[in-house]
């Protein structure tokens, strides 16, 4: 490349060899390069008036060096350590941290910044290209680059040179040369370059001598050119011309096989979108049945919302004679179990116990002590125990009905042998029931004790039920009376039976009546009917009552049938003897009955007695 068309999108790398941070002092550049010490200061100490001599250049000023060897003697007589030491101590301090910034004349901000080379006294910086920073930079043949150096902590300016690309020297390599102090080394896209270095230029390659041809062969040599290009230019227009004819009228014979394989395309292509259209059709039947059902179930969602909003409408209008019904109900409810709690009341009397201790009670005149009790006690003791847990299970038993509150704990009333289940606790099945009465033994008397803790606990939770607070589930009867005296309690009257229940018995006259045979008896076990029940009245239950009472009143008289009852009218009901009449066993004789009126007669009726013990309050 000619000098002056170097410019700097040429460079490609920069090179640093020799790093010194020595600064030339009163020494001219022909003395740096020769490395001649400077005696111009001396001269100028001293007081002898200098001597006029004649110049002499830089190269006469050099030592003589023709049998000069360099001298490795001088460490060799010390140890490999200090060898070592001395050498580091070289090193350190000559090397340094280097980098170079390069800079153009208009700029003050640097072009390119290079890396930091680390601790070394030569230096090969990384290539980089410069032909992007635009033409401004990269058509300029001049710049400035400053070298960077940090020896301690700190950075300092080591180094700034003004560089000139048409005036570098030529070096071909880094190889087999001498480089001075902090020379700079440039390469660019045609070899490597530097200032301080002279130029050096290749030697011409030596070749083969060879002989020269005639003007007559020269000239034949140029018409066999001009043939040869005539030619040529011949053949590129033949050649132009035959593709525009082809062109123009392609041959028949490739028709068929570019039409066999468009048509082959075209086939491949019809074959794809018919499987397209039927996954597409596919899937359009899917979403119109998948539409169809879901406006079937949007219409019968709608047709279900307009019946319930009719059944809203509807159920509105009868929603407070409902209420009304509902509030009249449970205040019927709530009198007819204070009734049954008052008569539950009268049925098991809870009194307290004359000469007991403090919360004694009795239930139907039977002492029952408050869970405490000794267990040496005498046959008579145990006895009026096991009758006092009686009556408390059979009332508990009965409450639970009352009050429509299932018991945790089911109870067997049985009188004196009354027992109780516990299902909830993890026991074998065959020791589930625990007894309410002593039979004797520590194993007994634990059952027994465990049995009436349960029963407390079902005392305990029909108190819970009517809200009540118990403060000690050992004390039966208290907790058992609170119960009672608090479910019987109420500001209104307490409401009569309703009609329709048990009517009880009809005293009635059954005077002038025969009775039957006094050995007769009732069967019923072919009746499906309950006797007293509607369908027993109707199927001639009445003169079966007849022949009951007949039998009541005609006590130790012999009486006779006359005829069936299926004769009259009683179907189903099995009754063997008959029931027209009841013939008297003397005449002008009276039947005597403590309940006997002048005018009323006796029957038996159940219908009605069962009430709805599931209602709630």
């Amino acid at each position: 490349m000619l000098p002056q068309n170097r410019r700097l999108r040429h460079l490609q790398g920069i090179y640093l060899r020799n790093l010194s941070f020595t600064r030339p002092q009163g020494r001219a550049t022909d003395d740096l390069e020769a490395d001649l010490p400077s005696n111009k200061l001396q001269a100028l100490h001293d007081g002898s008036s200098p001597q006029l001599h004649h110049a002499h250049s830089s190269e006469s000023l050099l030592p003589t060096r023709a049998n000069a060897r360099r001298r490795s003697t001088n460490l060799a007589h010390v140890s490999p350590i200090t060898r070592q030491k001395q050498l580091e101590y070289t090193v350190e301090g000559r090397a340094a941290d280097v980098f170079f910034s390069l800079h153009c004349h208009e700029n003050d901000e640097p072009v390119y910044i290079s890396e930091v080379g680390e601790r070394a006294i030569n230096f090969n910086f990384r290539f980089f290209d410069l032909s992007q920073a635009g033409p401004s930079v990269t058509r300029k043949s001049q710049f400035i680059i400053k070298i960077w150096a940090k020896r301690q902590l700190s950075w300092s300016l080591l180094l700034t040179e003004q560089v000139d690309l048409r005036s570098l020297n030529y070096l071909g390599s880094l190889r087999n040369h001498h480089f001075p102090p902090n020379c700079l080394v440039f390469h660019l896209i045609d070899g490597i370059y530097s200032f301080e270095l002279s130029s050096k230029r290749p030697e011409p390659k030596q070749g083969l001598t060879l002989p020269t041809s005639s003007y007559n062969a020269l000239m034949k040599l140029s018409n066999l050119d001009n043939s040869i290009q005539d030619a040529l230019a011949t053949r590129e227009a033949l050649t132009a011309q035959i593709n525009s004819i082809l062109e123009r009228t392609p041959p028949a014979a490739d028709a068929v096989p570019q039409a066999q394989e468009s048509a082959a395309l075209a086939a491949k292509y019809v074959s794809a979108q018919t499987r397209a259209l039927r996954s597409a059709q596919a899937r359009r039947a899917e979403l119109q049945s998948s539409i169809e059902a879901r406006r079937a179930a949007i219409q019968e969602g709608r047709n279900a919302q307009a019946k319930a909003a009719e059944d809203v409408k509807h159920a509105q209008s009868k929603l407070p004679a409902s209420k009304a019904l509902l509030a009249a109900t449970r205040e019927s409810i709530h009198g007819q179990r204070r009734r049954i709690c008052e008569d539950l009341a009268q049925i098991f009397p809870i009194s307290p116990s004359p000469n007991g201790a403090p919360l004694s009670f009795t239930i139907c005149g039977v002492p029952l002590p408050n869970t405490d009790y000794d267990p040496t006690s005498s046959s008579s003791t145990e006895d009026s125990l096991s009758a006092g847990l009686g009556f408390v299970a059979q009332l508990t038993n009965a409450l639970q009905y009352y009050l429509s509150v299932p018991l945790p704990y089911p109870v067997t009333p049985f009188g004196s042998r009354s027992s109780i289940r516990d299902d909830i606790s993890m026991l074998p099945d065959s020791q589930r029931e625990f007894p309410l009465f002593l039979r004797g033994g520590p194993t007994a008397q634990y059952r027994f004790d465990y049995g009436w803790f349960l029963l407390n606990k079902d005392i305990e939770a029909l108190c819970v039920s009517a809200e009540l607070k118990v403060v000690d589930i050992r004390h039966t009867l208290p907790n058992l009376k609170y119960l009672l005296y608090v479910c019987s309690a109420g500001r209104d009257e307490v409401p009569e039976r309703k009609r329709g229940g048990v009517r009880g018995l009809w005293a009635g006259r059954l005077k002038g009546r025969s009775v039957a045979d006094d050995g007769a008896s009732i069967s019923t076990a072919g009746s499906k009917s309950r006797p007293g029940s509607a369908d027993s009245e109707a199927m001639g239950g009445a003169r079966a009552r007849e022949q009951l009472m007949g039998r009541v009143a005609g006590a130790g008289t012999s009486t006779t049938t006359t005829n069936t009852g299926k004769e009259n009218g009683s179907l189903g009901l099995g009754i063997d003897a008959p029931s027209t009449s009841l013939r008297r066993i003397g005449s002008g004789a009276s039947i005597g009955l403590p309940f006997d009126e002048g005018s009323t007669r006796l029957t038996l009726r159940t219908k009605g007695l069962r009430e709805n013990v599931g209602a709630h309050a």
